[in-house]
């Protein structure tokens, strides 16, 4: 029975061998859950980590995000580390608006300090916000003329050209909405 144990340790060591290569290597001090603290714990605890977590949470709103990287540069501004805090949340920030999309990245091209490049920081994401919430407005006034024209084609009182007319879209959009009638 020892020599089998013994045998199955072996294959085991070398199946574990073989597989090292496949195992990530991280290096990890702290695990931080961010969804045990609220927004109100967040903003208690002025810290640069509490900081970039309200960074993540604000993520898909852009106002909210421009007010929690003001609070980030802040809380990085006030701390005995900011120089190498500031590189590294930098960098860290770039990356995380890179993920948010390419109107996000571009705002952050030429920031290079959170600390020191703040105003441009700050102008840059109200620019990006702003785009943002015009290409939501645009979006909804779309889908608003998309259903009025469902809803004219579905009375049947005028042709598609009328239709496109009075909706603003284009012919062939509204020709779109057509079989959506026809069923």
């Amino acid at each position: 029975m020892d020599g089998a144990r013994g045998h199955l340790s072996d294959d085991t060591a070398g199946a574990a061998g073989f597989m090292r290569v496949y195992q990530p290597h991280l290096r990890y001090y702290y695990l931080v859950n961010e969804s045990a603290f609220s927004e109100e714990e967040l903003a208690q605890r002025d810290t640069p980590l509490s900081g970039i977590l309200e960074v993540e949470k604000a993520s898909k709103d852009a106002d909210a995000l421009q007010e929690a990287v003001q609070h980030l540069a802040a809380r990085i501004r006030a701390h005995p580390e900011k120089a190498r805090l500031d590189e590294v949340i930098t960098r860290w920030l770039k990356r995380h608006l890179k993920r948010l999309g390419a109107e996000a990245e571009k705002a952050l091209e030429q920031v290079n300090s959170l600390v020191e490049d703040n105003a441009m920081l700050a102008e840059n994401l109200q620019t990006w916000a702003e785009k943002e919430r015009q290409k939501g407005e645009q979006r909804g006034r779309q889908e608003n003329a998309r259903e009025t024209a469902i809803n004219l084609l579905a009375l049947g009182l005028l042709d598609d050209d009328q239709i496109a007319q009075t909706t603003g879209l284009p012919l062939d959009e509204v020709k779109l909405c057509r079989p959506r009638i026809d069923r």
